[in-house]
Parts: C-alpha cells; structure tokens; sequence
C-alpha cells in the first residue's frame, strides 16, 4: 500500500513537508506521488510548477489524476513578460501569495516545485514567512476547521543551498523527507515534528512505480564477502621498510655486550670508590669564615628571629 502524505495533527491547522533530494537521488518523483496520494483521497490539489512545464509534470499520472490538478505555471513565463497585462505585481512572491484564496474550502494540498527556485528568486526571510501563512500555521488551534486543512509540500534540493536558508525551512516543516539510498535502491530518512512532542526519526525504503505509486520495501541485505581463500600465501609487510625491525644473531651479541653510559656495573663503582694506584686524589680544604653558623643546635640563629 501506498503510506498517506504526512497527516495534520491535532492542535495543528496544516501539514508541512519538505522533500530534501540531491544529484543521485532525485525527489520530483516522490513529490508526484504525494501528490497523486492527495488527488486519490479527494482533496484540492494545487501545483506552482517552476522548473518543468506542465505538459512534464503530468506526464504519468491519469486522467482521473489530472481532472483534480490545478497548474499554476511559473516556468514558460516566470515574469510575465510574454504576456505584460496577465502579470501579476508582485511576481513569484505574488503568485505563492494568492495560491491561499484559491484552495477555498475544504482540505486542500499545495505542492511547491521547487523551493529551490523560489530560494534564488525571493529573499529566504520573506519566503519563510509567505510559507508560514500559506500553512496557516499563524491562526490559533480551534480557528480552524478539519475541513479546511491545507497541507504543503516542498521539494528542495539541498546542494544548492548552504545551511542557513536550509535551518530556516527545516524549522517550518512538521515532517522533512531526506533521500538518499544504497545498492541501487531508494531511501528516506523521515524526520516527524510534532507539538509537544519530541521529534521522531524513521527510515523507509521504497520504490516508485511508473504510474507514480509508492511502493514500500524492506531494508536490502548487504552483499556476503566471499571468503577468502586459504591457500594464498600471507605477504610480509616488512618486506620493503626502509629500516630493519629484527636484529641478527651478531648484532643481537652485539647489544648485549654493549655498556650504557647511564649504566654503573660494579666494576665501575669500584673503580670509582677506590682508585687504584698511581691514580691522582684530591682533598677539600674548608677554613671557617667570622659569619659560619657552626651551633648545631640552632642552625637559624643568624638570621635574628
């Protein structure tokens, strides 16, 4: 079965999700079906399309599915310059601003393609806070009806953005989607925020069929090592040092016999306590001066305390 798009919770007057994909794995797919998952359970279903045409975006979903689209196309004509009297006045920003009225009532889901484009064509703090609004996360919980729940979805791709803008998007999203994938097959970290709860962090692989269906799987198996053979002959990795890490049976004799400085034998000592004859000796001649303190029972006497 196909897992529902991330559900509102209760105290909450929308559902926020943001798709994060990269270069090796892309993540139009997923918001397309997210978006078909919302068409399938009767909602409004609002796409502001900015980096592939329509005709693109459709492109795999049905007839049933396309009915229930609305298209809100940015990408042949960001700027309204091919057609100066439709232009709207305050451009992106505008067209983001007025997919609020248009939802009307009922539960409504507003998909963004991309949030990367409208990054680079709107300052991150005003499009933070047209995505809070968008949300109608602004209103108190209760000024909301269930009926009129509107749920965003927003694909971003991470590369292109460093981690502020990606912080300050990140912190609107009840649930942010993370693929990334190994073995050839598709994952998402999913990471639920939730009021007053503490966030949660799952791990889904799926697949996604050619008519846009998740298709969930289980975590594939690392591959077995093959095992090694053991007849293969072991290589010394002392082989090529530049310097030697055993010593010979001449060198080792060698080292033994060897003195140290530091070391005193007992020939030595003797050497050194009793010299031998015809060996010089010196003498230490000591004549006290008037300040001496010879009183061997008051050493500090001199020092008047």
């Amino acid at each position: 079965r196909s897992p529902p798009p991330p559900a509102p919770t209760q105290g909450s007057p929308c559902g926020s999700a943001s798709s994060k994909d990269s270069v090796e794995w892309e993540g139009r797919s997923l918001l397309k079906a997210l978006v078909k998952k919302s068409a399938l359970c009767g909602e409004q279903v609002h796409v502001l399309g900015c980096e592939v045409s329509e005709e693109e975006f459709r492109e795999g979903f049905d007839s049933s599915i396309n009915n229930r689209l609305v298209y809100h196309d940015l990408f042949r004509d960001p700027l309204s310059w091919s057609k100066p009297g439709k232009a709207l006045p305050g451009g992106p920003l505008e067209a983001l601003r007025a997919l609020d009225k248009r939802t009307g009532s009922g539960p409504a889901t507003i998909a963004l393609d991309s949030l990367s484009w409208l990054l680079h064509h709107l300052p991150c703090p005003i499009l933070c806070q047209t995505l809070h609004a968008l949300s109608r996360q602004d209103s108190c919980p209760g000024d909301t009806l269930p009926g009129e729940q509107v749920r965003v979805l927003g694909l971003l791709h991470e590369e292109l953005h460093g981690p502020g803008p990606l912080g300050a998007l990140s912190s609107l999203a009840q649930t942010e989607v993370t693929l990334s994938g190994t073995m050839g097959q598709a994952s998402a970290h999913i990471l639920y925020r939730r009021p007053r709860q503490r966030p949660t962090l799952q791990t889904q692989w799926f697949s996604i069929l050619p008519d846009f269906s998740l298709e969930l799987q289980v975590e594939p198996l690392l591959e077995s090592q093959p095992p090694s053979d053991l007849h293969t002959p072991s290589v010394d990795p002392t082989t090529h040092l530049t310097f030697n890490l055993h010593l010979s049976k001449k060198e080792r004799e060698a080292k033994d016999s060897l003195t140290l400085p530091f070391q005193f034998s007992s020939e030595k000592q003797q050497a050194l306590l009793r010299p031998g004859l015809g060996q010089a000796t010196s003498h230490i001649f000591y004549e006290p001066d008037a300040y001496d303190d010879l009183d061997q029972e008051d050493p500090d006497d001199d020092l008047d305390v």
